[in-house]
């Protein structure tokens, strides 16, 4: 794969759709932009080559999102979030092929709307029994390893509310975040705002991801549209973590610069660190729009922290006397 350019980006705009989503209001760099997309380029890249590796093994030819699912298993709050978001999708193409089902203005709720068919105000239980939704499997799951999928129990919630808790946490807090950035908008900005939700790498975009992602070079696999979905997704969800991460990087940064020039003032010397710490960055303090921006060494740290060895790892290397080993690349 050929490194990624200032030339050469080709979704800078949609990048920016995403970060503006994630938080970032001020003007992005271009520089900043080609390194994220740099940074995607590179997971996806991975996931598809370990992807391959696994169907390569089980003897199949084409990729499926079983595989691409497996290789992000350990991300279990991930996997429940892609789950949300293809049970959902099949949902909605049920309702639009259903000539009988309901207008597809209902379903606008997905993987990070829990308020959507499933809450208080969803369809009715006749569109509901038409439309439910498909519980998708893990291929590591028992049920998976049949043919004939058993039909579903209506008082599985055990199951169900586990999945729901490891999806929630990072769901509902981006939500959180997301009310509170449209509270106090006029209608054009809040316009502008849901049509930056709906940037995506792969939406009407089919060819020119496969050739940015490396399909025919990474991988001889053609992808179905299954696939091409949800590499969409993760994509997404890579933009995001990056920048809520560039972002803390940036918050972490302007904090210490406040406290240093405080601690240099007159009168305030005699302050804790704490105590500085409350009075520079109030409780309940909205971040202005006309911040500076992120910029490149912000999202270059939020890189390496997403690189970062786990300890226990770390000690099993010096235990075994490998202290250099190269160490595969993480998904965001």
């Amino acid at each position: 794969m050929d490194r990624i350019t200032d030339k050469s980006a080709k979704y800078r705009t949609e990048i920016q759709q995403m970060m503006f989503v994630s938080g970032e209001t001020g003007d992005i760099p271009t520089e900043v932009t080609t390194l994220i997309e740099q940074i995607v380029q590179q997971q996806v890249v991975e996931m598809l080559t370990r992807a391959t590796a696994l169907a390569n093994r089980a003897g199949v030819r084409t990729l499926s999102i079983d595989h691409l699912i497996f290789t992000i298993r350990h991300d279990r709050s991930k996997v429940a979030r892609l789950q949300s978001f293809l049970s959902w999708k099949d949902v909605r193409k049920n309702t639009r092929t259903d000539e009988g089902g309901a207008d597809p203005g209902d379903f606008t709720g997905g993987a990070d709307d829990p308020s959507g068919p499933s809450g208080p105000s969803g369809p009715t239980d006749a569109v509901t029994s038409k439309t439910k939704k498909k519980k998708v499997r893990l291929p590591w799951d028992a049920a998976s390893f049949y043919a004939v999928a058993l039909p579903e129990r209506d008082d599985d919630d055990e199951a169900k509310d586990e999945e729901e808790e490891e999806m929630n946490t990072a769901t509902l807090q981006r939500l959180r975040n997301a009310d509170e950035r449209t509270k106090h908008m006029t209608r054009e900005e809040y316009v502008h705002f849901s049509e930056c939700r709906q940037a995506s790498f792969t939406y009407r975009k089919g060819k020119r991801f496969r050739e940015w992602a490396g399909f025919g070079v990474v991988t001889d696999s053609k992808p179905n549209d299954d696939v091409v979905d949800t590499l969409g997704f993760l994509t997404f969800e890579i933009v995001q973590t990056v920048t809520e991460e560039a972002l803390k990087v940036k918050a972490e940064e302007e904090l210490r610069q406040r406290l240093l020039g405080v601690g240099g003032g007159g009168g305030d010397g005699g302050l804790s660190l704490e105590q500085k710490r409350k009075r520079e960055c109030p409780l309940f303090e909205v971040p202005g729009e006309e911040r500076s921006p992120i910029q490149l060494k912000h999202v270059q740290e939020a890189f390496r922290r997403s690189q970062q060895q786990v300890l226990k790892d770390r000690a099993f290397a010096f235990a075994t006397g490998r202290h250099v080993v190269r160490r595969p690349l993480k998904y965001i």
